[in-house]
């Protein structure tokens, strides 16, 4: 029996995880087949119903739905309840169990750029569903102060709220995009992580840059989530200066490379994975 699994979403069309996760069950030689399943709003909680059945492994899950999908879990992993936010089901004999590997595949593109963020001053720009987890993440991994700044502060403040029950110490701060402080905060950061979707190919703001680089400290380091393009403006922008970025397609393949070993229980091939992603971003012409 071919088994299912797939990444849920709306839209989908544009993403590149059936193509790097197939190329992962292929390469396992596992008898899998990995879709791309665009759901309106009002399908999620049937279609996630169906993922009970015998020949499901689960789903990934994006944009729009990762806050959403938790509410129709059965269980979750702690990860998931602390950032309030899944990008993975696994489908356990009829029950659902929610995870979020963001975290774990943030972690790892840092780790393999690396970038020890323990100690370090850091900048979250962005407050939406993947800078929850990315927080979660700088925060376990031990930074010694973090500060989220987000277009509109209500926001930010909330994140900055959610994260003090378990801060461990770190200093915590919010800041408004616009509110005094921003250059100050980019200046004296050790790690900046770009959480939005400006500079996204084929959006409003394509092209554009979230803040201005030259505020960065000399020795500053960014990592830019987005990963269409592969080198989105910021990235291009931080190596002109001398500084060093990387972008959000490593942080991608990780984040489903963990997906891939809850499912299957197998080590993921990701050199195979990364590999694929590469490909398949240089074909689509990023």
């Amino acid at each position: 029996m071919t088994l299912r699994v797939g990444v849920i979403g709306h839209p989908v069309a544009h993403s590149i995880s059936p193509r790097f996760q197939q190329a992962g069950f292929d390469a396992a030689e596992l008898d899998v087949s990995y879709s791309a399943w665009d759901l309106a709003p009002g399908e999620l909680e049937g279609f996630i119903d169906g993922l009970r059945d015998d020949d499901a492994l689960g789903a990934n899950i994006t944009i729009p739905y990762k806050e959403a999908a938790l509410r129709h879990m059965d269980g979750l992993h702690q990860t998931a309840r602390f950032v309030g936010a899944i990008n993975t089901i696994v489908n356990n004999s009829g029950h659902l169990q929610g995870y979020n590997t963001d975290v774990t595949g943030f972690q790892r593109s840092l780790s393999e750029a690396s970038f020890d963020p323990s100690g370090a001053h850091a900048v979250l720009w962005g407050a939406g569903g993947v800078a929850r987890a990315v927080a979660w993440a700088l925060i376990w991994r031990g930074v010694e102060a973090l500060t989220i700044i987000n277009r509109t502060a209500v926001r930010g403040g909330r994140l900055r709220h959610d994260l003090a029950s378990a801060s461990a110490g770190a200093s915590l701060k919010s800041l408004g995009a616009d509110d005094e402080g921003v250059a100050d905060a980019l200046h004296s950061a050790d790690l900046v992580v770009q959480c939005t979707s400006i500079g996204l190919k084929g959006s409003e703001t394509d092209g554009q840059l979230p803040f201005n680089p030259s505020h960065l400290s000399s020795d500053a380091f960014v990592a830019d989530l987005i990963a269409n393009p592969v080198e989105t403006p910021l990235v291009r922008a931080v190596r002109e200066s001398g500084r060093h970025a990387i972008g959000g397609l490593p942080m991608l393949v990780y984040q489903g490379a963990a997906a891939f070993e809850l499912w299957t229980e197998r080590e993921a091939p990701v050199e195979v994975m990364l590999s694929q992603a590469e490909a398949a971003m240089a074909e689509a012409g990023s």
